[in-house]
């Protein structure tokens, strides 16, 4: 019998444990700003081992990590992100790509399983190239949701993303992976 639930829908939904409260309150703290924050440092450290990145940046909230990842790769206003139409960046996030960043967001049917088809997001690449390419934002960046939230979060296979990853490559296009919940599909992914 079930005595408990943990609900991790989101990152503003889940509570923190009084553990969690006692530890953050007695955290070392200092200026993020001006780099002097060690908990901040050690947190960007971790992350970027953990992940196999060179570096983290701390961000509070999943949103905002979210914005200045598309700025960050989508670094041209009028640039194009091709993402799934119930994909959180595109449903729940204010519209910030298009309001702060001038990023024009083109979507592709996610289906049940929250993937995209790969044939629809190659249909949906528009290089800046031809006729009339003037008229048309220039695609620079495909985002995914893993795992996908509005679709009961569902978990996607590194398969699929490694497809969707040369997809990205063979067309010079960057890859976003909106990770809110990656740790979730991380642990989905070991049992598979």
């Amino acid at each position: 019998m079930v005595t408990k639930v943990v609900d991790l829908r989101s990152d503003t939904v889940t509570k923190p444990s009084e553990a969690m409260r006692a530890a953050m309150a007695a955290a070392e703290v200092d200026d993020d700003v001006l780099g002097a924050d060690p908990t901040a440092q050690r947190l960007e450290a971790e992350m970027a081992r953990v992940t196999g990145k060179e570096a983290a940046l701390f961000v509070p909230s999943g949103t905002m990590g979210n914005l200045v990842s598309v700025l960050t790769q989508c670094d041209t206003r009028g640039s194009e992100v091709i993402l799934g139409d119930s994909s959180h960046i595109h449903m729940c996030e204010n519209g910030g790509i298009s309001t702060i960043g001038g990023v024009h967001p083109r979507t592709v049917r996610n289906n049940p399983d929250g993937t995209m088809d790969i044939d629809m997001i190659v249909a949906a690449i528009r290089h800046h190239v031809g006729a009339g390419a003037l008229h048309y934002p220039t695609t620079r960046l495909i985002c995914l949701e893993n795992t996908h939230g509005r679709s009961g979060g569902k978990c996607l296979s590194v398969e699929y993303i490694d497809k969707v990853g040369q997809v990205a490559q063979s067309h010079g296009l960057k890859l976003h992976i909106d990770g809110a919940r990656i740790f979730n599909a991380s642990v989905v992914s070991s049992s598979m």
